[in-house]
């Protein structure tokens, strides 16, 4: 334990980054999502926001890192009573909806590779990080609505794709902030590209080849996520996940055409409207 956190300190390990659900390429508990199950999706989006907060400070140690996410694991299995808010907010919803705290714990265990993993080698290796750092996320979800879990094959998918995209919109900025890369090293070297090339003002020819190689993993990816909303039982909840379908295909597509080492790539108004619209089509 890393000083200063004894084990029932009340102090909180947690330091919010200032981002909130609003920054997120996707929505978090909108207003489809039904009132009384909105508040936890929130504490379990809280919970995930302050993890990944720790896990990229580049204020904090490796071993400071791993100390405070402990922390919130034995908050959120009620092994002690204070040290995370974000926690003990998810551990009460966890109480209230009757739902398992292993999706929880599994985001733990990203955001502890994180702590101390910089690079990946390969596609597989990084998709089987986002088995820990994405997908639990939709699982929860999904569970919250008491879905089969025949949606979890393609809630998988979708939640996959999305991490990944967030790589390729963040490549420089996690490079130059953290020193960490998630493009795999094998198709790097495979086009003749070094990590340094991520430090230029534009995308060279190779790195461009690599973003569009990755991007066609997202792409498979995501063919097999739109059977997503027409497996969700729930009404609200199958039209969230057919905009969450259709702003995965957007930022898909934005990152094709745009170089996101010139400028940040995003989604705009106008592709979160015509997500929505889109969507409509799910409403029987």
């Amino acid at each position: 334990m890393t000083e200063g956190l004894a084990p029932e300190a009340s102090d909180s390990v947690e330091s919010w980054s200032g981002k909130d659900r609003g920054a997120e390429n996707f929505p978090v508990g909108s207003a489809l999502i039904a009132a009384r199950l909105r508040p936890h999706v929130h504490a379990f989006y809280g919970y995930a926001r302050n993890a990944d907060d720790i896990a990229d400070s580049a204020a904090l140690a490796p071993d400071d890192k791993i100390a405070r996410l402990d922390v919130m694991q034995a908050v959120l299995r009620g092994e002690r009573g204070g040290g995370s808010p974000s926690a003990a907010g998810l551990r009460a919803s966890l109480a209230a909806t009757g739902i398992t705290a292993q999706h929880a714990l599994e985001l733990l265990m990203a955001f502890r590779q994180d702590a101390v993993k910089q690079r990946y080698a390969t596609w597989d290796e990084l998709l089987e990080y986002c088995r820990y750092s994405a997908m639990p996320v939709g699982r929860h979800v999904l569970d919250l609505h008491g879905e089969r879990r025949d949606t979890w094959v393609a809630s998988d998918a979708l939640c996959a794709a999305l991490q990944v995209l967030n790589h390729l919109q963040d490549c420089q900025k996690d490079l130059l902030q953290m020193d960490r890369c998630y493009l795999p090293a094998d198709l790097l070297a495979a086009h003749g590209v070094s990590i340094g090339d991520l430090r230029a003002s534009a995308a060279s020819p190779g790195l461009r080849r690599v973003l569009d190689a990755l991007l066609g993993q997202c792409d498979a990816l995501n063919a097999t996520a739109r059977d997503l909303p027409r497996r969700v039982r729930d009404r609200r909840l199958r039209l969230e996940t057919a905009v969450i379908v259709g702003l995965a295909h957007r930022l898909a597509a934005r990152l094709r055409r745009f170089d996101p080492l010139a400028a940040r790539v995003k989604l705009t108004k106008g592709d979160a409207l015509a997500s929505v619209a889109a969507a409509l089509r799910y409403l029987p």
